[in-house]
C-alpha cells in the first residue's frame, strides 16, 4: 500500500471527512482491521482564510509548498490537498514536493464523465466558482460545460461555506437556500451539480437534490484508495509513460 499524503486543516471540518472516508474505503475493500498509510500537514485555516481573502496566493503556494515538501520526507507518495479552491496552487505544491498530486478535478470529472453528463452546475467558494483553476480543467481536460449560480446565488454560496460549514455549523435554512440555487441551475440545463467545495458534503447530499450530485470530498478520498492501492490514474500513468 501507497502511503497518502493529505494537506488538511483547510477546513479541519472536511480533513476529519477525508480522514474517515478514506480508512472507511481501505477497511471496506481489505477487510479485516486495515486502515490506510496516511501522514496528514494539518493548516491553521485562520491563517490560510485570511490569505485567501487577502489574495496573498504567492505566499500561500510557499505555505503549501513547504507543506507538501514535509509529508513528501515523512514518506508519502503522492499529495492530496483537502480542499478543491487551494487546487488553485496545484502546480507550485507539485513542484516543491517533488511528488504527484491527486487533483480533485480529475476524480470529479471522471465521474461526471461515467455518468453520461456533459452540462453540469458548480458550487463552491467564490474562488471556485469564478477563476479558472477548477471550471477551466474541467472544461479542457473533459470536455464539460460548467455553470455557476448568478451573482447574489454565488455571494451566498460563500457566505455559508466561511461563516458556517468551516465550523461546522450546519442549518436547515442555509440547505434550503442551496437547494433553491442547485434548483435554478437544473432549471437552466445543469444534468447534476458539483459539490465544489469540500464542506459542502456536510450540508448537500443526493436526498437534497433531483439530480445527480458529485461530491468533490468523497470522489477525491476514494481516488486516494485506488492510487494508494495501485488502481488509481496516477499509477496507471506510470505504467504507460505518461
Amino acid at each position: 500500500m501507497k502511503t497518502i499524503g493529505l494537506i488538511g486543516g483547510l477546513s479541519f471540518e472536511s480533513t476529519v471527512e477525508y480522514y474517515r472516508l478514506i480508512n472507511e474505503e481501505v477497511q471496506r475493500r481489505l477487510g479485516g482491521v486495515h486502515s490506510a498509510r496516511m501522514v496528514l500537514y494539518s493548516f491553521d485555516f485562520e491563517e490560510i482564510e485570511k490569505l485567501q481573502h487577502a489574495g496573498r496566493w504567492e505566499e500561500m503556494g510557499r505555505l503549501m509548498g513547504e507543506a507538501g515538501a514535509l509529508l513528501q520526507r515523512a514518506g508519502a507518495d503522492f499529495l492530496v490537498i483537502g480542499s478543491n479552491t487551494m487546487h488553485k496552487l496545484a502546480p507550485e505544491v507539485e513542484a516543491a514536493a517533488g511528488i504527484p498530486v491527486l487533483h480533485i478535478a480529475d476524480a470529479t470529472g471522471r465521474a461526471i464523465r461515467a455518468a453520461g453528463i456533459g452540462q453540469v452546475g458548480l458550487l463552491g467558494t467564490s474562488f471556485t466558482m469564478e477563476e479558472p483553476f477548477l471550471k477551466g480543467f474541467l472544461e479542457e481536460r473533459y470536455a464539460l460545460s460548467i455553470d455557476v449560480p448568478d451573482a447574489s446565488g454565488r455571494l451566498e454560496v460563500d457566505r455559508v461555506i466561511y461563516e458556517e460549514l468551516v465550523v461546522g455549523t450546519i442549518r436547515d435554512t442555509s440547505r434550503e437556500r442551496y437547494r433553491a440555487i442547485i434548483s435554478r441551475l437544473l432549471e437552466e440545463g445543469s444534468g447534476g451539480v458539483i459539490l465544489g467545495c469540500t464542506e459542502i458534503g456536510l450540508l448537500i447530499g443526493p436526498d437534497d437534490v433531483a439530480a445527480p450530485v458529485f461530491d468533490t470530498t468523497r470522489l477525491h478520498a476514494l481516488a486516494a484508495v485506488d492510487e494508494a492501492l495501485g488502481e488509481g490514474s496516477l499509477a496507471q500513468a506510470r505504467e504507460s509513460g505518461t
